[in-house]
């Protein structure tokens, strides 16, 4: 949470105190979600071309392993501050510049402010040196040498990230998506960040999608199993 995570962690805590069973939460996948049938209704308002693809996370891997940059919108929205697979821009960590070509003609934001990555739980151990668990982007850790240089533009300045490891069991299609983007490139992660341009709150509908992807330098979006490209 934000900074009404004060408030809320004092209430967990009277609520602890008074004999409630607190139970971890295990996601945040808690918004609005849209069928393939209510997308295309949004496509076909305004008349854009649009292809459908029943294995739209192979689509989607291919694109980012030739380091072309992504907005991927599907499931229930996530709930808080961070994009967690289901209303993200994702990037090819590997790709040169990628990081300040999100900055600057996608967010429009200050060129220096770092991303987060999702990485494969299989590889979160090598890669932050700790099985510490880390699902929601609210955690920073040192990444290992071996791979500062592999992932260099989800790494900040400090050597540090503030990773998501991505759960196969809470999120199955963005998993199967980081999966396919290692089979292909033998990295298991990609940059990650919120669909939304600075000032703006994340997208939430399809309506909203589309107007950020024609009001920003966004090539290609994706909802659920529709790519639009410009």
């Amino acid at each position: 949470s934000n900074d009404s995570g004060t408030s809320l962690g004092a209430a967990t805590y009277v609520a602890s105190k008074l004999g409630e069973k607190i139970k971890p939460m295990t996601h945040v996948y808690l918004g609005p979600s849209y069928t393939n049938d209510e997308i295309k209704i949004e496509l076909n308002k305004i008349k854009v071309k649009y292809e459908y693809h029943e294995d739209i996370e192979e689509v989607a891997s291919e694109l980012l392993a030739k380091g072309q940059i992504i907005a991927w919108f599907q499931g229930a929205m996530e709930y808080g501050p961070r994009a967690l697979g289901n209303r993200s821009i994702l990037g090819n960590p590997t790709t040169k510049g990628v990081s300040d070509k999100i900055n600057e003609i996608i967010k429009f934001r200050e060129t220096w402010r770092p991303f987060c990555p999702s990485i494969l739980p299989e590889y979160a151990k090598e890669i932050l040196n700790t099985d510490h668990p880390a699902l929601h982007m609210t955690l920073s850790f040192k990444v290992s040498d071996k791979w500062k240089s592999k992932i260099s533009e989800a790494v900040h300045v400090d050597g540090t990230m503030r990773p998501q490891v991505v759960d196969p069991n809470t999120n199955p299609k963005f998993y199967k998506l980081l999966k396919l983007f290692n089979q292909k490139t033998e990295i298991p992660v990609l940059i990650n960040t919120s669909l939304n341009r600075r000032g703006e709150p994340m997208v939430c509908s399809p309506k909203d999608a589309l107007n950020m992807f024609y009001g920003s330098g966004l090539e290609n979006l994706i909802m659920e199993n529709y790519l639009i490209k410009k």
